[in-house]
């Protein structure tokens, strides 16, 4: 292990196999290393074997889930919004080639006790529950603003200003009702929680436009979803990494991150051997998350902990017209919480699990010691549930940019359904590695209806 390299990645979670990607077709000089024997760290797909190992390690699947290879059970669940950054970079560095994409069947909402469809066409808001007659009528007027906004011209603002302005603003100038803003703002803009009514309405403005715009490009949802499971996603992109020269090592225990006597980064020692390298990105368990280290480079963010409750089910969701995958959101005031709660269910049709087995996972953000009992919601709506497995894990994030010490550590996985904040890390850490922004090209993504 002579040689230097410009860069080690330590971690195989999507964001840092991104990293890595995108780095080795800079003409980056990358070695990918990771404790674990499979990809994905956090974030991978695991089988049947694994999942059990890893959360029922004294007990066997039973053999009437099926066979082992039918399994990819992701730890952490998220859907691609069609539209969306992370399918930009999909594009831009043609790792599309090696994944196959499948359309989720639906977007749905929890409200007053029952499970609705998002709208996803006019038609469909004109049939919706979610809405009263006089509030359709509203809501179509705050849609069509939307939709004719132009920044350049003010006859299309009707006296609002986004930058300036509140949601809040904006929803009582088209007299929504709170039902309806909990839908807009939680099912289409994807908040976890309120807090964005407070702010300008720029940003939620483009994620009702980036929601919209995604369910026009396949209908039916704006989510797709890789086939074999999101463990795919970080593989890919490995593939790419290695076309372009990058060297991966799986099952390499990282014993320390080396420093000189200015504290700046020099290399990672593993044994008694030291790779040398100009810059380290890594997942913040290598840096010491999860230990108490004062002072040290990663913390627990505010609001720390996601629960998650991965289960198996022998049938779909009710409620949801027999969907073979969806997303549902519990808006937080619908179940009196500060953050909302997420369910995702996949099934057979996308290769993660035996015929007729759903893998639905509920998740949120933790606000008491009592974290089971607070997705419970979610894990009531699922109908018999037939095997769970629960986990809470703290979210860390780095104590400084890294640009001082060449030292670069990526976000924990949020509780987010999608990949946008994510990718929000991505170009994040790219800008502080490389010293400006990363651009994308524009390309389109084939899916399987």
């Amino acid at each position: 292990m002579d040689e230097e390299y410009d860069v080690v990645v330590l971690g195989t979670g999507l964001t840092e196999c991104i990293l890595s990607g995108l780095l080795s077709v800079e003409g980056k000089k990358v070695l990918h290393m990771d404790r674990n024997d499979y990809y994905g760290g956090d974030s991978a797909s695991l089988n049947l074997t694994q999942l059990y190992r890893k959360f029922k390690p004294d007990q066997a699947p039973p053999s009437e889930l099926g066979r082992d290879r039918d399994y990819a059970v992701d730890l952490i669940p998220k859907f691609i919004i069609a539209s969306g950054e992370l399918t930009k970079i999909l594009v831009h560095t043609d790792v599309t080639r090696y994944l196959e994409f499948k359309q989720i069947a639906g977007s749905f909402v929890y409200r007053d006790g029952k499970i609705s469809k998002v709208p996803s066409t006019e038609m469909e808001a004109v049939r919706s529950p979610l809405m009263g007659l006089f509030e359709k009528r509203r809501a179509k007027k705050f849609f069509e603003f939307l939709q004719n906004w132009k920044n350049e011209d003010p006859a299309t603002h009707q006296g609002i200003d986004l930058d300036r302005d509140t949601m809040k603003t904006v929803y009582e100038k088209f007299g929504l009702e709170p039902g309806t803003q909990d839908f807009i703002g939680h099912a289409m803009a994807l908040y976890l929680d309120d807090d964005y009514k407070t702010k300008a309405a720029r940003e939620a403005y483009e994620r009702i436009v980036l929601y919209t715009s995604s369910m026009a490009r396949y209908g039916k949802s704006p989510y797709i979803y890789p086939l074999y499971g999101l463990g795919e996603l970080p593989q890919s992109f490995a593939r790419l990494s290695a076309i372009y020269g990058g060297t991966y090592m799986l099952d390499k225990q990282v014993d320390e991150i080396v420093t000189d006597g200015d504290g700046k980064f020099v290399g990672v020692r593993c044994g008694d051997e030291t790779v040398k390298a100009k810059q380290v990105i890594g997942d913040p368990s290598y840096f010491g998350a999860g230990k108490s280290s004062e002072g040290g480079k990663v913390r627990v963010i505010e609001e720390g902990k996601v629960v998650r409750a991965i289960c198996i089910l022998k049938h779909p969701i009710p409620q949801t017209e027999d969907s073979d995958s969806a997303q549902i959101i519990i808006p937080q005031n619908q179940v009196g919480r500060r953050n909302d709660i997420y369910i995702a269910i996949v099934s057979a049709t996308h290769n993660v699990c035996a015929k007729d087995i759903y893998v639905a996972i509920v998740s949120t953000i933790v606000e008491t010691d009592r974290p089971e009992q607070e997705i419970l919601p979610g894990l009531q709506l699922l109908g018999p549930i037939y095997e769970k497995f629960v986990s809470v894990s703290s979210l860390y994030t780095p104590t400084d940019s890294g640009t001082s010490d060449n030292i670069f550590i990526t976000r924990s996985y949020d509780a987010t359904s999608h990949f946008e904040t994510v990718v929000e890390d991505v170009h994040d850490v790219w800008k502080r590695v490389v010293g400006k922004d990363l651009v994308l090209k524009k390309r389109e993504v084939e899916v399987e209806a």
